[in-house]
């Protein structure tokens, strides 16, 4: 599995030949689309800078609510959330996925701004590898997310979603706050690509992923 990152909460899967694109944005908030085609497009929520579908090529099957999905190989199950902060700043729905590609489980937050009930934690069972907002303001913030990842123990986290050049979204936090309180390793920061099989994954301590935007 080859994980790319585009900026915000946009990442590109890719096993073998199929592709998945989450969350893929518009280039009004500054940002270059991400390009190319994909089999899966998963949105998180209905926000211009995570539901600009038409940009991906090849007719992919588009997944945007709760339920059970399954393409090629890969399933996908989405869990109900709502848009919102500890601040009650109520942006509507969200969507959390849990991909199962590989016989790994990838779980992407979308726009998460709270901790997790109970009844979330118990639906994404044990998640190998974690996308998760770490800019605050919308989503969660750097210790906020800290307690998530306490709540999902993923083995492998790779932070999203936060301030970066170019974006013209200006009230989110840089990554460095969170990098530097998760501990994350000089070699893992600003990563082009990163690359993982079921058997590099840490058996005890994660790994932290910083990327570089595609």
């Amino acid at each position: 599995m080859i994980i790319t990152w585009y900026g915000q909460s946009c990442f590109r899967i890719q096993s073998g030949d199929l592709v998945l694109v989450t969350d893929p944005f518009s280039k009004d908030i500054g940002l270059k689309p991400p390009t190319g085609q994909a089999d899966i497009v998963t949105v998180s929520h209905n926000h211009d800078d995570h539901n600009n579908v038409g940009v991906i090529k090849g007719n992919p099957f588009i997944i945007d609510g709760p339920g059970e999905y399954s393409l090629k190989g890969v399933n996908v199950i989405g869990i109900p959330s709502t848009h919102e902060t500890k601040n009650g700043n109520g942006e509507g729905e969200n969507i959390i996925y849990v991909i199962d590609i590989e016989d790994m489980k990838v779980c992407h937050l979308g726009d998460q701004g709270m901790k997790l009930t109970d009844s979330q934690v118990e639906a994404l069972g044990d998640v190998d590898v974690l996308f998760i907002p770490v800019g605050g303001k919308f989503t969660l913030n750097a210790d906020e997310a800290l307690d998530v990842i306490g709540q999902i123990e993923p083995r492998v986290i790779i932070p999203m979603h936060y301030q970066i050049n170019g974006l013209t979204i200006k009230e989110l936090e840089k990554v460095d706050k969170f990098a530097k309180e998760i501990g994350c390793k000089k070699e893992n920061m600003n990563v082009g690509k990163v690359t993982l099989k079921k058997k590099m994954l840490p058996e005890e301590d994660n790994e932290v992923y910083v990327m570089a935007q595609n």
